[in-house]
């Protein structure tokens, strides 16, 4: 078990490396493909650019996915003083960006550097505090640029995408701290599952398929799946917060959601799975929550559908789970599957 967590964490911080806000992500693409390919699986690369992998298996298809694209944000326009105006993709929430650093990256494959700040950051020169809100924000590039020209210069334009900095770490207590816990740290939980998988430390009862979509932080990753699939279930973050029983070091299991209830009879599988596989679980509802799971409903698929994942506490923030969420979400997922 130990060298599967211990798998995870590692692929988390290549997972995380990589930049890959929605609409950004033929790198991290790359890299679980190649990934999948060097464990000996056949995996595809769809139009849209979900990957996609069977593990194995017979009988009544089960998808698992997660996701590999991020919040981030988009170059608006070019500002008369040289610094950037961006505009959110996803979800994304400024006050938790403001002081970031932050990579931008531009259609051409240059890569500057740069810090997100609010347009009067200095408690020094400001008469009152400036509302963190998009249009407040501002991209201060690590270049000397002070006018819209020098700025376009560089070849930086309109729809070149902003990264902000992950800063992942892993602590001795255990504890996974890094921007885009959501859901790159589930990413890493599959394809430690398909290398266990590989290893020959899990039996299939059914045909099993892993699932990498690009689009979930915009609605829409989920809403393309094998044609034979009769279940999905989202491998997403748990979350952590008032009201909610899980904890980062528990698997939540989602029984309702922003979209409805979850599957009943999938969400009483997992519970049970999670009984007989002793891992310390948490059944959860979420208020402002989707996932892929939904998107494939709303795409018009007849499947049933699931939602799970590790504790994750401060989502669309800098996040932080635990090795032990991870170890607990990793158990669920082999018993639930096994022959």
């Amino acid at each position: 078990m130990e060298q599967y967590i211990t798998y995870i964490t590692e692929e988390l911080k290549a997972l995380t490396a990589i930049p890959s806000p929605s609409g950004y992500t033929k790198e991290v693409v790359q890299y679980v493909f190649d990934t999948l390919t060097a464990m000996g699986y056949a995996p595809e690369i769809s139009r849209k650019g979900n990957v996609s992998a069977c593990l194995g298996g017979e009988g009544d298809p089960l998808v698992l996915a997660a996701h590999v694209d991020t919040l981030g944000a988009m170059v608006r326009s070019i500002k008369g003083n040289g610094r950037l105006r961006p505009t959110t993709l996803g979800g994304h929430r400024w006050k938790t960006a403001d002081g970031e650093n932050c990579t931008i990256c531009t259609r051409d494959g240059k890569v500057y550097t740069g810090v997100v700040l609010n347009r009067e950051p200095s408690v020094h020169v400001a008469d009152s505090d400036v509302e963190q809100k998009e249009g407040n924000m501002e991209i201060l590039l690590d270049e000397n640029v002070f006018t819209k020209e020098e700025t376009a210069a560089l070849g930086i334009q309109v729809g070149d995408i902003i990264a902000m900095d992950p800063r992942t770490v892993v602590t001795k207590s255990g504890y996974i701290k890094s921007r885009f816990l959501d859901d790159k740290l589930s990413a890493a939980i599959l394809l430690g599952l398909a290398k266990a998988a590989k290893d020959g430390e899990v039996t299939f009862s059914r045909k099993i398929t892993v699932l990498f979509t690009v689009y979930e932080e915009v609605g829409h990753g989920g809403a393309v799946l094998p044609e034979d699939t009769a279940e999905i279930i989202s491998v997403d973050m748990g979350c952590v917060g008032d009201d909610l029983e899980c904890t980062e070091r528990k698997v939540s299991i989602c029984a309702k959601d922003s979209g409805g209830p979850y599957n009943y009879d999938v969400i009483t599988g997992l519970v049970n799975a999670a009984k007989a596989a002793g891992a310390d679980y948490a059944i959860d509802i979420y208020p402002h929550y989707g996932s892929d799971a939904e998107a494939s409903l709303r795409a018009g698929y007849d499947v049933r559908h699931g939602l799970i994942g590790p504790g994750v506490y401060a989502s669309h923030n800098y996040e932080r789970s635990h090795v032990d969420g991870v170890k607990n979400t990793f158990l669920l997922l082999k018993e639930y599957i096994k022959a």
